[in-house]
């Protein structure tokens, strides 16, 4: 993704929005394929070098992760159409304001690592419920269930976070622009 540097996320603003939003996009590219597997996917960010998930063994994507390890798990957040009209300079023409989108997105470029064995998948499955609902019984107590998916352990090697919202453009401008989204916003309410 293009990222300018007004847009750049640092390392740890990525990551903390990473946690915040922990429902991704895995795109596993494998090798001589039309197009990559594109897997829709909740995950856990276990610490800023790993994530961890698990999805059904019947998944194509696993097929591609064993032609190749190389991974990018997509996060995008909020997004807002900004109107052309918002964004035009005072005194000129409104109609002829640039529109553009206001989002958050990071991708984690990853290693994956395919977890098979039952106390592997088991570690997975435990830290993701831990984290997501810590009052549910221990997956151990339901072995067929736990034959039918595979874990997945990504180690985090690059993370590009973007963060689009006028970051080139002066103060006054992000807040006449805020100004516009709210009123719009309040509209629709």
């Amino acid at each position: 993704m293009l990222i300018h540097p007004w847009d750049a996320g640092s390392h740890e603003d990525s990551l903390a929005f990473v946690r915040d939003h922990q429902f991704g996009t895995l795109i596993a590219a494998g090798r001589d394929r039309d197009v990559p597997v594109v897997v829709p996917t909740q995950f856990l960010l276990a610490d800023d070098s790993t994530v961890l998930l698990h999805l059904a063994r019947p998944n194509p994507v696993w097929k591609a992760i064993e032609e190749n390890p190389r991974v990018v798990l997509s996060v995008t957040g909020p997004w807002t159409y900004i109107r052309g009209e918002w964004r035009a300079e005072p005194g000129t023409d409104p109609a002829l304001g640039v529109p553009t989108t206001y989002y958050s997105a990071v991708q984690l470029i990853c290693t994956a690592e395919i977890v098979t064995d039952d106390e592997g998948k088991l570690d997975v499955l435990r830290r993701q419920l831990a984290d997501l609902e810590p009052t549910l019984g221990d997956p151990a107590q339901m072995p067929r269930l736990l034959s039918g998916i595979r874990g997945l352990r990504l180690a985090v090697d690059e993370v590009r976070g973007k963060f689009k919202y006028d970051g080139h453009k002066s103060e006054e401008h992000r807040e006449r622009v805020q100004r516009a989204v709210t009123k719009a916003k309040s509209v629709l309410s």
